[in-house]
């Protein structure tokens, strides 16, 4: 078995709101290994949300441990984990999260920039990035001039610019229609396929069809937890929040 990318053991969530205690995530156990391919499927309110957000360190756990290639994130103070997330972690919005009046060439270069890469080299990844997606002629657009599909698209590049070793998605193609949908799948096929981890969240049974393993949350809960044609029994217990 590959290395595992991300190892969680008993992670949990909690928030305070309104006077009310939520507990978002509870004793989440999961392991992924490099090169997997995991969709992430549940309800709104699930959890997977929260999970997805630990992961790429834009959250802090309440409690249980967390180490993400071999990082243990509770360790980081705040400025470590930014410049450790914008090196090792690609993100996608399902609202793209374009800077507007930037454009597309711009946009990708932005997570170079932060990572202090020189212009010039800064300038030839982000053309490649654009390369890979199929938007290299798109470079000097703005977002305002691309389709929905092409905007994820570029997003998708800047996300793979520094050439991240985990690629993670909130509901990618949420916004898209189902051919731009299947264009963005076939760019996720391929850079998994090259030996990208890419963890998604998705609502749609055709998005996580191109998958290899499917994880369902409930209720804070993993449920369950099934690579495509070999169930695997999740080390969670089924119930309800409390």
């Amino acid at each position: 078995m590959s290395e595992a990318v991300i190892r969680t053991r008993d992670l949990t969530k909690e928030f305070v709101r309104d006077e009310f205690h939520v507990i978002a995530l509870k004793n989440a156990n999961i392991e992924i290994h490099k090169g997997e391919f995991v969709a992430l499927m549940g309800p709104s309110g699930s959890g997977k949300s929260t999970l997805l957000h630990l992961i790429a360190a834009m959250d802090r756990p309440t409690d249980g441990e967390i180490l993400v290639l071999g990082e243990n994130l509770r360790a980081l103070s705040d400025r470590e984990i930014a410049h450790w997330r914008n090196v090792h972690i690609g993100f996608v919005f399902q609202s793209f999260n374009l800077i507007p009046r930037t454009t597309a060439l711009a946009n990708v270069e932005l997570p170079l920039t932060y990572a202090g890469v020189p212009s010039k080299q800064r300038r030839a990844r982000a053309l490649a990035a654009l390369e890979m997606v199929g938007l290299s002629s798109r470079a000097g657009h703005l977002p305002s001039e691309m389709s929905g599909g092409q905007q994820q698209r570029v997003a998708v590049a800047r996300a793979i610019a520094t050439n991240p070793a985990l690629i993670l998605a909130d509901e990618p193609t949420g916004n898209l229609d189902s051919h731009s949908s299947e264009e963005l799948m076939r760019i996720f096929d391929e850079l998994n396929q090259a030996g990208r981890t890419i963890v998604i969240i998705t609502h749609e049974p055709e998005i996580a069809a191109h998958t290899r393993r499917t994880v369902r949350v409930k209720d804070g809960l993993i449920l369950s937890d099934e690579v495509k044609g070999q169930p695997k029994p999740s080390t969670d217990p089924v119930g309800t929040r409390q």
